[in-house]
């Protein structure tokens, strides 16, 4: 069986750091469906991730906490976005470091089709394995499958073709 450590990589790929922008405000006069919308404008307009949670407000008024997470090139892209399509009047910005696996995107061959599979490196070797959602979810409604099903399959290839995934610490060890 392959070895995820035989695919070519150096121990200086270690972790890659990157400065983000967190992007925050609070909306208690937008409907839900409005909302909706603004997750896939953002996404064009270069956010990395899109997410909400339920908050009370001043006035005891339930809102929505509507936070973007963006490269720093994409702020101003992303707060037009929520300036144009929410009832915002306001939004905070917080930059912070992301750090983040080595990545790479590969392709593995199942019964339903190709698929597109993450690895995650550290210190050369793969610690992390995700199939791609899209491609997964495209194989299960063509065939009629279970999602999971389908990820099963496609995380099974990858073993096949790279091997088992490593529990490598930070230090290399």
């Amino acid at each position: 069986m392959p070895d995820f450590a035989a695919t070519e990589h150096t121990a200086t790929e270690i972790i890659e750091t990157e400065l983000i922008v967190e992007l925050q405000t609070q909306i208690d006069d937008c409907s839900p469906q409005a909302i909706g919308f603004v997750f896939e404008r953002l996404f064009l307009a270069g956010a990395v991730d899109v997410f909400t949670q339920g908050v009370a407000m001043k006035k005891n008024r339930l809102g929505t906490l509507l936070t973007v997470i963006c490269p720093v090139s994409q702020v101003v892209d992303c707060e037009t976005v929520l300036f144009k399509e929410t009832t915002t009047l306001g939004i905070r910005q917080t930059r912070q470091e992301r750090t983040a696996l080595v990545r790479e995107v590969v392709c593995v061959s199942t019964m339903y089709g190709e698929m597109r599979v993450k690895l995650g490196w550290i210190n050369g070797k793969i610690v992390n394995v995700q199939p791609e959602y899209e491609d997964v979810a495209a194989g299960a409604r063509s065939h009629n499958l279970a999602w999971k099903a389908v990820h099963q399959a496609v995380m099974s290839a990858a073993v096949a073709q790279y091997g088992t995934v490593h529990k490598a610490s930070l230090d290399g060890s």
